[in-house]
């Protein structure tokens, strides 16, 4: 005989063709086991209530069950005796669903309909929780949050160094030209202050170069520049404190990184490096969203304004997005920079899956076989194709 399982927030109930309860099994009352129960089931796996209703059927002698989980229905056919399969609901099914609420309470599980919405909105809520905390619990989030955090420390970074800059450029003009490094420049606003003070000995204990030195001592005695007072270069040097700290917040969290896309990403950090394998998780919104994208997608990632100005104006798309960062691609000619791409990108699309679903270490493999294939298409194509003209009459002429 045949049945049908449903799976609701309250318990597992087995119903005949006409919409009956034949068997029926029960969560626990507390909200939080229930929703376990419930996210158990939506896994597939066979939690006890579901093993107790299946053992009653079979004793009614029914054989073939209908139910709305493909995944449940694979998991009972392999380990019961039953003939599964999967339906899309009913008519049937769906009002059973609606009167659940009515059901309940006729069958003494709730005293009234109100404590049945109390108890859904608990388990509801506890599911949510549950989700979310998995969700958050995911590496590749962490990824994302820490190159967001680079971005943002690299914009804060050349604001600070700019205004250090220009306003310790009042007090000598000359160093902005001999000291490149922001870095180095704002530690030496905060170590030296003063232009006085740029000695010899001064300037080789921070670790600036032998043919530098005597530069910047001698530019520093003869500055333009006015004479600061002891407030002013106060303030500025505590600037520069607060810049060199930030310095050293990014140097740590771009550590951190990388070992973290070692780990959660190897294959594709293989590729592309941590910092830009972090950047495209993060533009795609995680690793296994990624994984799931075609490699044509995957090329175009992060050229999105681009390919919507196409698809808009009938532009030329473009050829490739957050990838062109790549060194064998941005350094290539323009006329095998789109099959770089291609290439590129059905290897990344390879890498994302495995690293996302699970897989061995094949990272060098790929590199090894997307450089091969880029000296193919470099003694291929090693100039640029010959446009051909067109002929005939210019648009508006006369006949």
């Amino acid at each position: 005989m045949k049945s049908t399982l449903v799976i609701t927030t309250v318990g597992i109930f087995a119903l005949n063709s006409k919409g009956s309860i034949i068997e029926r099994k029960f969560f626990s009352k507390d909200p939080k086991k229930a929703a376990d129960r419930y996210r158990q089931l939506r896994k597939g796996e066979i939690v006890p209530e579901l093993s107790q209703l299946l053992k009653e059927l079979q004793k009614n002698n029914y054989d073939e069950l209908l139910i709305e989980d493909r995944i449940l229905a694979s998991k009972i056919s392999k380990i019961k005796d039953f003939n599964c399969k999967e339906f899309n609901e009913s008519s049937v099914i769906q009002k059973f669903r609606e009167k659940l609420d009515v059901t309940t309470v006729k069958l003494g599980r709730f005293s009234d309909r109100q404590d049945f919405q109390d108890f859904t909105s608990k388990v509801t809520l506890a599911i949510a929780e549950e989700a979310i905390t998995s969700e958050t619990q995911k590496k590749d989030l962490h990824a994302i949050q820490a190159i967001r955090t680079l971005d943002d420390l690299d914009k804060t970074l050349n604001l600070f160094s700019g205004r250090v800059r220009e306003w310790y450029g009042l007090h000598f003009p000359e160093l902005e030209k001999l000291v490149d490094k922001h870095e180095t420049y704002a530690r030496l606003v905060s170590d030296l202050g003063d232009r006085e003070n740029y000695k010899i000995d001064k300037l080789e204990s921070e670790g600036i170069p032998e043919q530098k030195v005597k530069l910047i001592s001698e530019k520093a005695e003869n500055s333009i520049g006015y004479s600061a007072n002891s407030s002013d270069l106060e303030t500025l040097q505590s600037l520069s404190k607060n810049t060199i700290q930030l310095f050293k917040l990014r140097n740590a969290t771009e550590e951190f990184l990388e070992e973290l896309m070692k780990k959660i990403a190897p294959n594709l950090t293989a590729i592309l490096g941590p910092l830009m394998s972090a950047r495209i998780i993060s533009i795609a919104g995680s690793l296994e969203r990624l994984a799931m994208m075609p490699s044509s997608t995957l090329q175009v990632l992060g050229a999105e304004k681009a390919l919507f100005r196409s698809l808009k104006t009938g532009s030329r798309p473009p050829k490739h997005g957050i990838i062109f960062q790549h060194q064998a691609l941005h350094t290539a000619p323009k006329w095998q920079r789109g099959k770089i791409a291609r290439v590129l990108a059905s290897k990344l699309s390879i890498a994302a899956r495995i690293d996302s679903f699970g897989g061995e270490f094949i990272g060098d493999q790929l590199v090894e076989y997307i450089e091969k294939r880029i000296l193919e298409i470099q003694k291929k194509y090693p100039s640029a194709p010959k446009v051909k003209k067109r002929y005939g009459r210019s648009r508006g002429s006369r006949t």
